[in-house]
């Protein structure tokens, strides 16, 4: 509940510029953001494994 309640706030248009925070597209998180990809290590790590992610294989030597 919490998290939904911070994702909605975010989306409003914050007072001044630098109070704007990066968060996850699919989970919420707000630590451990990749800009890239806009998503957080957690999800990139899970969707990465699937294939789901255009251009990004896992490495094997």
């Amino acid at each position: 509940m919490a998290r939904l309640c911070k994702m909605a706030k975010m989306s409003q248009t914050p007072k001044f510029k630098v109070r704007h925070h990066n968060r996850c597209r699919i989970c919420g998180r707000s630590r451990a953001y990749m800009r890239t990809f806009q998503m957080c290590r957690l999800c990139f790590r899970k969707l990465a494994s699937q294939g789901q992610i255009p251009g990004v294989t896992k490495s094997s030597w």
